[in-house]
């Protein structure tokens, strides 16, 4: 069924389309409501269920200034909902056995054995326990998007505490890790196997890096909020080890970075990948269903299932908060991101509020996009409505 409807909301009018089961009304109803309870400009949310597309919305703005419609292509950044992406394309290496997450990194990567990473294992990249939460060269502003320059600085780097031990989100480090692993396997950069493996078999807009002109041209603006997020600690106690993780990153406003064409062009697969809310819901759809969708077999239902094996429930040291962590994945952790009733539920939220998740009890696949981003440490309210509406017609 076709769903538009405009919604007067802060002395504007935001029109919001697409299309809906009738059954999961709810569901667009929810998102509607997040322009008139929340500060939303532009968004996009849909819904698998059980492989069946069931809910595609989107609308809004995507800029700040309320003059460009949030379009059916617009596409965004949707920050770390990449590591979850990433990290189950790289479970498809252990699915096909090219890969042993038992085994040292340095099996597949020899150079890595250097400075006490020696015994540092696959899953514990996959797991953020590895002790490289962070790049100590300084390097110089804006190395962040010279993914073989953090590399190599990694590759010498010793860890920051004995690896397998303590939990530390590796904010940006966890991309540039895996995806050597991927590179020294198979010959291809991370960004392409990921299309080879699941973005293309699946026939997704989704990309990490080098978007072209006109991919350019249909970005949504990101409006990044400091007050109450990681980036508030990174700006007011610069030796904390969440302000070290931005080492790396240009001298300018976050707002001028994030919506750049260096950004956009950049190979950091664990936060630059830019697509829309239909994509990352289509991805989830298939693993949540075992690792098929419409006949394209991304990985065996066994190894989803070793795939989401809880590795630990610790308060993680970058940002002081637990997560239930899985192999690659974060499980439903309510304090930190929120995702239904159910704890099995698996994916990766991106600071600001976006989210891509699904759920193989319930076999659903969702996500949620946004370009206002919220001041609040965990997912935020504006997912978590539209996930219980979801989970309230089921």
């Amino acid at each position: 069924m076709q769903f538009d409807t405009t919604v007067a909301a802060r002395g504007r009018e935001f029109r919001l389309t697409g299309e809906c089961d009738p059954a999961f009304r709810r569901v667009a109803d929810a998102f509607v409501e997040n322009y008139t309870a929340e500060e939303e400009i532009g968004s996009a949310a849909a819904v698998y269920v059980d492989g069946r597309k069931v809910v595609d919305v989107w609308g809004g703005y995507r800029d700040p200034d309320y003059s460009l419609p949030w379009e059916k292509d617009t596409v965004v950044c949707m920050m770390s909902v990449a590591k979850g992406i990433a990290g189950m394309a790289f479970n498809i290496l252990i699915d096909r056995g090219l890969v042993n997450p038992e085994a040292t990194v340095a099996t597949y990567w020899p150079e890595f054995a250097e400075n006490g990473k020696e015994e540092v294992l696959v899953r514990h990249i996959l797991d953020h326990t590895a002790g490289l939460p962070i790049v100590r060269d300084p390097l110089w502003k804006g190395a962040v998007f010279d993914n073989d320059a953090i590399v190599a600085a990694l590759e010498k780097q010793a860890p920051l505490w004995k690896p397998g031990t303590v939990a530390a989100y590796h904010i940006h480090t966890q991309g540039n890790l895996l995806g050597e692993i991927v590179r020294r396997v198979t010959g291809k950069r991370f960004p392409q196997f990921i299309a080879d493996e699941v973005l293309g078999p699946l026939g997704v807009d989704y990309q990490y890096g080098n978007l072209s002109d006109a991919d350019l041209a249909r970005c949504a603006t990101l409006v990044p909020t400091v007050e109450g997020t990681l980036l508030a600690t990174r700006d007011t106690d610069p030796d904390a080890l969440v302000a070290k993780g931005f080492t790396q990153f240009p001298d300018e406003p976050l707002p001028v970075t994030l919506n750049s064409t260096a950004w956009r062009r950049a190979e950091i697969t664990s936060a630059s990948g830019h697509g829309n809310a239909r994509a990352v819901s289509r991805i989830y759809a298939a693993y949540a269903r075992g690792g098929e969708l419409d006949g394209v077999r991304l990985m065996r239902p066994e190894t989803v299932e070793a795939m989401l094996v809880e590795q630990h429930n610790q308060t993680e040291k970058m940002q002081d908060r637990p997560y239930h962590q899985a192999m690659g994945v974060l499980l439903n952790t309510p304090v930190s991101v929120w995702m239904g009733p159910n704890q099995r539920a698996f994916g990766h939220h991106g600071f600001g509020g976006s989210i891509g998740m699904g759920d193989p009890d319930a076999r659903i696949g969702f996500s949620y996009s946004c370009n206002k981003m919220h001041a609040r440490g965990d997912n935020g309210p504006r997912a978590r409505r539209i996930i219980e509406a979801l989970y309230e017609v089921l």
